[in-house]
């Protein structure tokens, strides 16, 4: 077969590239904006003192390793949105929507109660004083509103499992304008607004929340979808409905939970070795997000087709699927690192501001520089792992992910990087060393299983699905 009928074969077939990207492109776009979201944050932050950069950070992993155990729950809709679509069951989705709000609801005032952990949490980090207080004002703030966030990934699934993407697409570019400019606006004080520092940018990201649920639910419970999908006749709580949910979404949520976890702990372990350190850190994590948020959205795709595949008793479609989004994936990742290999410096230069000390900033932007190019390597290593995960995940195979990614977060990053930084004294780059294995293992592992085929006979909904 020649190049250009390759390349036709795999774009123009079921489930080829086409397919993925008509689902994933609108994601893309959609990751982009809330990576943008928390760049500009960041930078916002970074411009106004290194004090809050180095605070928004682990508050913020902390927060949102706190609201993940929940979300990832909640965004298992998206895998039995696409199996009852797939079964040809639109009404039992619009059943299990509802089952998704109950549980965000329910997640969220857990989160809003828990806003005060935050304190002693960071107290035990051993975090400069000053950082501290940063900490926990912005942690408590991302808390308390968690249950918008929560709330509007449940609405989303609705269009994500059924492959209609570009109104999530809409919905978050909405969300991007209105939060980027409210962040600058409350962080700095600028057009009106008091100057609130880290709280500002805590309550510009709530209040974009609110905006983009409030769209959501306007996009879900119309007449039309009330027509096709039940969504507002089928709001009963479903006992065994929400339980399948339970069953198959709370180990994507344990995996979820442990995975950020872990770089929430490596997060805070890097704050104790000085503020240099920590701001170095989230510099290069904050222009990592700009390569991990996109691959969501390839992850999302797959998950979405595969769940689909399933629900037709097709396991060869899903196949195909992964193999296509793993292609594009790629192609994308490699793009990316190879800006990050090659020009470190200019990335790094873009935190740079005249508030801060010149000296201090070169010190700063020498480590971040190394940093940044060990992250061009592993992240072509994450593309795999991401879409492998996200294929296992669409087909049900949830408690594998949760299992293995419990076990290498532990052994090769928690365990690990504790014991180098804080007993052995090893420093800053063994302990990002570890987190290079920990995405390489995790590549390995999920590559293996979705190899064995055991996904395939994983049943999430019911076997003789009826529409009623």
């Amino acid at each position: 077969m020649s190049l250009r009928a390759s390349i036709s074969s795999f774009w123009n077939r079921s489930n080829g590239g086409r397919d993925i990207l008509r689902i994933s492109l609108p994601l893309l776009v959609s990751m982009s904006s809330h990576t943008v979201m928390l760049f500009t944050d960041r930078l916002f932050l970074g411009r106004y003192s290194f004090d809050a950069i180095a605070a928004a950070t682990p508050s913020g992993m902390t927060a949102f390793m706190f609201t993940c155990f929940f979300s990832g729950t909640v965004t298992f809709t998206n895998t039995l949105v696409a199996q009852y679509v797939g079964a040809g069951a639109p009404r039992r989705a619009g059943a299990a929507l509802w089952q998704a709000i109950y549980f965000a609801l329910g997640a969220g005032a857990i989160l809003a109660a828990l806003s005060g952990a935050g304190r002693p949490l960071f107290r035990m980090a051993c975090h400069p004083a000053a950082i501290q207080g940063m900490e926990h004002i912005y942690f408590s703030i991302l808390m308390q509103g968690s249950v918008f966030a929560l709330l509007h990934d449940a609405l989303s699934c609705f269009f994500s499992g059924r492959g209609k993407t570009r109104t999530i697409m809409t919905v978050n570019l909405t969300g991007m304008a209105f939060n980027v400019p409210l962040d600058y606006a409350l962080i700095n004080g600028a057009w009106g607004f008091p100057e609130l520092g880290i709280a500002g940018a805590a309550l510009a990201t709530v209040a974009s929340h609110v905006i983009m649920l409030l769209m959501f639910a306007a996009a879900v419970f119309n007449s039309r979808n009330e027509r096709l999908f039940a969504v507002r006749t089928r709001r009963a709580f479903d006992p065994e409905m929400f339980g399948r949910l339970a069953r198959f979404g709370a180990p994507s949520g344990i995996q979820f939970f442990v995975d950020i976890f872990a770089f929430a702990f490596f997060m805070l372990v890097i704050g104790r070795l000085g503020r240099n350190e920590a701001a170095a850190t989230s510099m290069a994590f904050s222009l990592n997000s700009l390569t991990f948020m996109p691959m969501i959205g390839f992850s999302i795709a797959v998950s979405t087709l595969v769940g689909q595949s399933i629900g037709r008793g097709r396991p060869e479609d899903a196949v195909v699927a992964t193999r296509s989004a793993l292609t594009l994936t790629l192609i994308y990742m490699w793009s990316v690192s190879m800006i990050f290999f090659l020009a470190p410096g200019m990335l790094c230069d873009l935190f740079a501001s005249g508030r801060q000390d010149p000296s201090d900033f070169a010190a700063v932007r020498a480590m971040a520089v190394n940093l940044i190019r060990l992250v061009a390597f592993y992240s072509l290593m994450d593309a795999l792992a991401v879409i492998y995960s996200g294929a296992l995940k669409g087909a049900g195979d949830t408690r594998f992910i949760g299992f293995m990614t419990v076990l290498l977060s532990i052994f090769v990053m928690i365990v690990p990087v504790y014991v180098a930084v804080l007993v052995l004294h090893a420093g800053l780059y063994t302990a990002w060393g570890f987190v290079t294995l920990y995405v390489c293992l995790a590549d390995m592992a999920f590559f293996l299983r979705f190899r064995n085929g055991r996904w395939k006979h994983i049943r999430v909904i019911e076997r003789a699905c009826v529409d009623t």
